[in-house]
C-alpha cells in the first residue's frame, strides 16, 4: 500500500522509499525515513495535497510524492 491510500485519521508506518534521486533525498530531508510513523490528518477537496503529522509537525505533500512511498 502507498501513503496515497491512507484515509484521513489513519496511522502508518513507512516501509519503503520508491522514489529515486532528487525526489528521494526531498522526501528524505522532510523527515520521511523507513520506520517513521505517519498519521495522515487532511486531505484536500481534490486529493492534492495531503497534511500529514510526522515526527511532531504538520507536513504537506503532493499526491505523487506520496504514491512514492509504501506503508503498512
Amino acid at each position: 500500500m502507498t501513503l496515497n491510500e491512507v484515509p484521513v485519521g489513519g496511522i502508518c508506518t513507512v516501509t519503503k522509499l520508491k522514489g529515486e534521486g532528487k525526489l528521494r533525498r526531498r522526501i528524505m530531508d522532510m523527515g520521511i525515513t523507513k520506520g517513521v510513523e505517519i498519521k495522515v490528518v487532511k486531505i484536500a477537496p481534490l486529493g492534492d495535497p495531503m497534511e500529514l503529522n510526522v515526527r511532531g509537525y504538520e507536513l504537506s505533500i503532493r499526491k505523487a510524492e506520496a504514491e512514492s512511498i509504501e506503508v503498512q
